[in-house]
This record gives C-alpha cells, structure tokens and sequence, in this order.
C-alpha cells in the first residue's frame, strides 16, 4: 500500500465504521470466516483421526495446521481481492481495501451492544439485560448480580477496544487490509476454537496462542494511548497507567489484563474476579483491587473511554504514517 493512500484509508475506514456500524448482511467478510471454521473443522479433525499418533497428537498438528491454513487463505483472498481490483481500476482498489478494513473495525457495534445492555439495564428489566449481555461475553450471566453485569459490560467494552480497534487498526496500517483480514481471522478463530475445555483444548491450541501472539504488542499500546484518553475525559490518566502497570498481568489471559486495567484505574472501579464459564467455577483475582463495586453509570462512562481511545490511536497512526512519509 502506497504511504500517501494509508494517510486516507484508515480515517475512512473508521469513520465508515462510525456511521454505519457493523452492518448485518450475508456477505459479511467475518460471517464468512466463521463460516470457513465451521465447515472446515470437521475436515481437520477426520484426517487427523487417519494419523498413527497420540490423540492429543493428532489434535495439535491438525489444529495447527487448521488456523495456519484459514489465516493463510484469509489473507491470500484480501489480497487477490485487491489486486484484481487495482487491475480494473486504481480507484476500486482503494475502495475495495477501504471496505476490507472496515469491515474489521467494531468501535460503533461495540457502543452500541453495551448501550443496549445499559438502556435496558436502566428500566430495572434484569433479566432482558442479561439477555443482551450473554450476546457480547463468554460467561455464564445468569449468576451475576447487578456489579457483576456491570463489571462483564466494562470488561467486554475494555477487552474489545484491543480486538475491535487497536489491533485491526495497527495491522492495517502495517500491512494493509489483507493483514488486518488475516488478523480479523485469527480473532474469529480464537473466539470459535480457542477454548480449553475437553473439546478445544488440543485442537484449539494454536488459534488461542497465535490470537496471544498478534495482540501482544497492540494491547500494550493501549496502555498509553487509554491513558491519554483518561487524562482528557477525567484527569485519571496517571492512575489509568499505575493500574496497567501494576495488575495488567493479573489475567488470565496475557493481553486482555492490559486494557482492563487502565479502565479499572481510570473508572475506579474494581473489575475481574471469579466468574463461572461453561457451567464451570472459574477463578480470576481481582483487578483494581483498591477500587470500589461498579454501578451503571460505569457502562457509559466505559464507551465513552472506548471510543475517545479510538480516535486518539487513529490519530497516533495516522501521525505515524505521515513522519515516515515525511522521512523517505
């Protein structure tokens, strides 16, 4: 991708992603991926059945080869995509990668499944809004008190900012929109097999691990770039950054403590703690451990957080894009 195209593309990808959210069509690029790893695994996990291995063996090298196979295609497709497109014209092709990145963004579809939770939430209606909280997390909601439905919608928003925006965002910009597609199969691929129940938890090894992999760095990006934002919308930006610091490795995933924390710190609000997944007790420490209990007025506050984060790391990025531009 030509320096001068990517001093354009993203701003309008993202605001694409602005006004029209995530729009729910058939043709979706992520429908498609979800798709692809439904069908498909039935497939890896027979011709592994065929192996003279162990059976955790025999799933780790099909899983392994499963997600480099439909992360390899995703990205050979964007990029075909793109290439024919340029062939028939310049401008289509800067259309088409435009709408690839697009569709890899999440910040508006993100705000508004927490607004939906928060309206909801509002009228006292407990069991509709665990009903639209069970739609954007992985835990069991049925449990949860009303912090504990709080807490889930700040963790998901915090969480989602790293998978919905930071990442795809720094991908593309790397890369182009066929790394961000790559990088938005990945995602998919974790949130359909990357689990480690019995099972997931040889098959979907690989797709957990490489997902930790690509979102080490964007996830610690977002520390400093929350941080700002925090200092902009609340003065907290110091307390933001002491809380990553400090407890974003108390997670059990490696990455998603990260922005977490810096919501935690910038909301004063305690996040994480045991939850149940899956019928099963799970249990997390605490982050923001000085913090008190979350209250609803959290959620708003959260989005808020989320997208002023969104603007400023696409700024950051666009900033970047220039000075190299300037630079050669």
């Amino acid at each position: 991708m030509e320096l001068f195209t990517l001093l354009y593309i993203l701003p309008v990808a993202f605001i694409l992603d602005l006004v029209l959210g995530d729009p729910q069509y058939s043709h979706h690029p992520i429908r498609y991926m979800g798709k692809a790893v439904e069908t498909l695994e039935p497939s890896f996990r027979k011709w592994a059945s065929e192996w003279r291995l162990p059976l955790s063996a025999r799933l780790s090298i099909s899983g392994i080869l499963f997600a480099i196979s439909l992360i390899l295609c995703a990205y050979g497709f964007a990029l075909m995509l793109m290439t024919i497109a340029r062939m028939i014209n310049p401008v289509m092709g800067t259309v088409v990668e435009i709408l690839l990145i697009y569709s890899c963004i999440s910040a508006r579809s993100l705000e508004d499944a927490a607004a939906e939770v928060y309206e909801v939430f509002k009228q006292k209606k407990l069991q509709e809004t665990k009903k639209k909280l069970a739609l954007i997390v992985g835990r069991d909601v049925e449990r949860l008190s009303e912090d504990g439905i709080t807490r889930a919608t700040v963790e998901t928003v915090a969480e989602n900012l790293v998978d919905g925006v930071i990442s795809p965002l720094f991908f593309a910009a790397v890369g182009g929109a066929p790394l961000a597609i790559a990088y938005k199969m990945i995602n998919t691929l974790d949130s359909m097999v990357g689990y480690k129940n019995e099972t997931y938890k040889d098959f979907g090894k690989a797709a957990a691990r490489i997902d930790d992999i690509v979102n080490f760095i964007p996830a610690r990006l977002s520390i400093p770039v929350i941080s700002l934002a925090a200092q902009i919308l609340s003065g907290r930006g110091a307390d933001a950054l002491k809380t990553a610091i400090r407890e974003g490795r108390h997670h059990s995933s490696p990455n998603a403590g990260y922005p977490e924390a810096a919501f935690a710190g910038t909301l004063e609000v305690r996040l994480g703690g045991p939850n149940y997944y899956h019928g099963n007790f799970v249990s997390k420490p605490y982050i923001g451990t000085e913090f008190g209990e979350a209250n609803i007025r959290h959620i708003r506050k959260a989005c808020d957080l989320m997208m002023l984060s969104s603007f400023l790391w696409l700024l950051v990025l666009v900033i970047a894009q220039f000075s190299l531009l300037i630079a050669l």
